[in-house]
């Protein structure tokens, strides 16, 4: 893990020039948490024993609401099976690579067949309440799993492209109805050339907002960070068109920029979420 050795140092890589003026000592949990970044690389070895277990264990411990508990995950660590899984997240060889990917889904079914099993209807289950919950669920989860491999020394990278093909991949996974995979998680130990480094986040004030929402000094705080991001990039070797700003845009200006994600309410209803 590389962090600063004060809470200073760790808050200057998280949100570089403007980090907040916070002096003192720095304890584990949050040197771990302010330490997170994606790592792409993995070296050829295999994870330490009973990692799995124990990733799963940290992601069970999680928040869930009302304790309905509404997600599973899939592990992938067969060969074939992630080079199939791979190809319909994004084809990125980084999955390929890493000795474990987790599939995390939204997951209603177990919800349905216990309702079943009750004498009951379950008609709660096709509304969009339910689904929300059940991705929140899902989140927070793999945020924990994130965090106890983290511990662990390895390595992760979250994936979203999980939700590109949705169709495609609950078939190669056999997913039942009424689940769906809303993201991926990469694990390995990362590799010696790995060169990725803790990525800036949006300026404190930008996010933490006190009593009500506040605008006023948006402007300010997105050309701060662009700047940040500027330096950011160019450090990283990274060619991105623009800056922060232009290159999130782009992300959202259309449909097509959403890479097969704008068909997601449909796959959903199809996949048995009513979404009412």
């Amino acid at each position: 893990m590389t962090t600063g050795n004060t809470l200073r140092e760790s808050l200057e890589q998280r949100y570089g020039a403007s980090a907040p003026f916070l002096e003192g000592a720095i304890n584990p949990v949050l040197a771990r948490i302010l330490a997170h970044k994606s790592v792409r690389r993995f070296a050829p070895e295999p994870l330490p024993p009973n990692a799995l277990e124990q990733i799963v264990a940290g992601a069970q411990s999680a928040a869930t609401s009302s304790n309905l508990q509404t997600w599973s995950v899939i592990a992938v660590q067969d060969p074939n099976y992630k080079e199939k899984v791979a190809t319909l997240c994004g084809n990125q060889e980084f999955i390929r690579r890493a000795p474990l990917f987790l599939v995390f889904c939204a997951d209603l079914a177990r919800l349905d067949a216990i309702s079943k099993r009750e004498g009951l209807e379950g008609g709660g289950l096709d509304y969009m309440e339910m689904f929300v919950m059940a991705t929140i669920d899902a989140s927070l989860a793999a945020q924990n799993a994130a965090l106890t491999a983290e511990s662990l020394g390895l390595g992760i990278c979250y994936v979203g492209a999980a939700r590109n093909q949705p169709r495609e991949l609950a078939e190669v996974l056999k997913l039942p109805s009424k689940v769906v995979a809303v993201f991926g998680m990469a694990i390995g130990v990362p590799a010696d050339t790995d060169t990725s480094t803790v990525k800036p986040r949006l300026p404190q004030p930008e996010i933490l907002h006190h009593e009500t929402y506040d605008t006023e000094s948006q402007s300010e705080h997105i050309a701060n960070y662009n700047a940040t991001m500027r330096e950011f990039y160019t450090s990283q070797n990274m060619r991105v068109e623009g800056d922060w700003s232009k290159h999130s845009a782009l992300r959202v200006e259309s449909a097509g920029a959403l890479t097969g994600r704008d068909k997601l309410r449909e796959v959903l209803v199809e996949r048995g979420f009513e979404l009412l």
